[in-house]
C-alpha cells in the first residue's frame, strides 16, 4: 500500500477552515487536517484563530494557526473543534469568537466537534434544530440552550448546512461523513484505510455512557435493591420485591420511583444491561449465556434491550470494548468558572 498522503493545502479545492479557539483540544484540532487532508487533494484545509495570534490549547502547548479570522469569509466549510469552557463562557462566549463566525458567508457548511456545539448554539445557529455534543455535557447544554433539540445518543447530526458531533473520535466520524457525502463511499473508505479507522461505526455514543447505580442507602427501597442485585439472574416480580421490602406493591412502586426516578421494572432492566455490558467486555461467554446470567429470558431479549439502550448488538458491543482496559478515563465536564 502506498504511503498515506499528508494533510495539505490544495488551492482551488473545497476550502475548509478550522477555527481554533482559546483552550482548543489539540487532538480534535488536527482531525479535519488528517481526515479531509487525506482525500487526495479534494479539500484545502486551513486553520485560523479569532485574531491571527497563537492559541493556547487545553494541554501544555500553544499552537499558531496559519490565518486570522478573515479567511473564514472564503470558506466552503467551517469546523469548530472543541475547546475548554466553563458554564459562564458557554453561555456568553468570547465576543471575538462570535465576531469570527459572523464573517462566515451565508450557505457555508458549519461543523462542530464536542463543545464546539456550544459556540454554534450561543450564536443562535442551532435554534429549532436537532444537535448533539459530548454526552457528559448534555444536561448543561439543555439548560443553557432549551431551543435546541439535543440528542445525546448519536455520534453526529447532519442538517446539511450544519453538522454537530459528539466527543473526541466522533470528529473522525463526522469528517468521514463529509467525505462520504461530498465524494461517495469509495473515497471515504479509502480515506478511512489511510487513517486506520473504521469507515463507519455502529451505534451512537449511548454505548459509551456509564450509568451509575442509584445509591441504595439503608432505608426505603435501598435494601431491596441490594437484594435484587444479588439475584438478577432470577425472574424477579414486583410482588417479590414489595414483599422483601415489607410494603404493598403500590407503596413500593411509589417509593421506588421517588428514590430512583425509575419504575422497578425499568430499573431491573437497566441493572441487567449494566451487568451484561460488563460480561461482554470482560468475558468470552456466549451471548446466550450472558443473557441467562443477567436474567433475560433469551438472547433475543438481550439483543433487543441492548439495541434500544446502546444502539448496537451484543456482538458489536463486545468488538468495541472487549480489548479495552477495565478503567476508562472519565470525560471532562465544565471546568470551574
Amino acid at each position: 500500500m502506498p504511503l498515506a498522503p499528508a494533510a495539505r493545502r490544495v488551492p482551488g479545492g473545497h476550502k475548509v477552515v478550522v477555527l481554533a479557539l482559546d483552550g482548543v483540544y489539540p487532538f480534535e484540532l488536527g482531525i479535519p487536517h488528517r481526515v479531509l487532508g487525506s482525500a487526495d487533494g479534494r479539500y484545502e484545509v486551513l486553520s485560523a484563530s479569532v485574531d491571527g495570534q497563537p492559541v493556547r490549547t487545553n494541554a501544555d502547548l500553544t499552537v499558531t494557526p496559519g490565518h486570522g479570522p478573515e479567511v473564514l469569509a472564503e470558506a466552503d466549510t467551517v469546523v469548530i473543534p472543541p475547546y475548554a469552557i466553563s458554564r459562564a463562557s458557554a453561555a456568553a462566549p468570547d465576543p471575538r469568537a462570535l465576531g469570527a463566525l459572523a464573517r462566515v458567508r451565508p450557505g457555508t457548511r458549519l461543523v462542530s466537534i464536542c463543545t464546539g456545539a456550544f459556540l454554534l448554539a450561543a450564536a443562535g445557529l442551532l435554534d429549532g434544530r436537532r444537535a448533539t455534543t459530548h454526552w457528559a455535557l448534555t444536561d448543561d447544554f439543555r439548560e443553557l440552550f432549551p431551543r435546541v433539540e439535543l440528542d445525546a445518543g448519536v455520534l453526529f447530526v447532519d442538517h446539511g448546512d450544519v453538522l454537530t458531533s459528539a466527543g473526541a473520535a466522533s470528529g473522525v466520524d463526522v469528517c468521514l461523513h463529509l467525505v462520504r457525502q461530498d465524494h461517495g463511499s469509495e473515497v471515504a473508505n479509502q480515506v478511512a484505510r489511510y487513517c486506520v479507522v473504521p469507515p463507519y461505526r455502529d451505534g451512537g455514543q449511548a454505548q459509551y455512557i456509564e450509568r451509575p447505580l442509584p445509591p441504595a442507602g439503608g432505608a426505603g427501597t435501598g435494601p431491596t435493591r441490594d437484594w435484587a442485585l444479588g439475584r438478577l439472574e432470577l425472574p424477579l416480580s414486583l410482588d417479590e420485591l414489595a414483599a422483601h421490602a415489607a410494603m404493598s406493591t403500590r407503596t413500593f412502586a411509589r417509593r421506588f420511583r421517588e428514590e430512583t426516578g425509575l419504575s422497578p421494572g425499568r430499573w431491573l432492566t437497566q441493572q441487567r444491561l449494566r451487568r451484561a455490558r460488563r460480561l461482554l467486555e470482560s468475558s468470552d461467554l456466549p451471548v446466550e449465556r450472558v443473557a441467562h446470567e443477567v436474567g433475560f429470558a433469551t438472547a433475543t431479549s438481550l439483543r433487543r434491550h441492548l439495541a434500544a439502550e446502546a444502539g448496537v448488538a451484543p456482538s458489536a458491543y463486545r468488538r468495541t470494548f472487549r480489548a479495552s482496559g477495565p478503567g476508562r478515563p472519565a470525560p471532562t465536564p465544565f471546568r470551574d468558572s
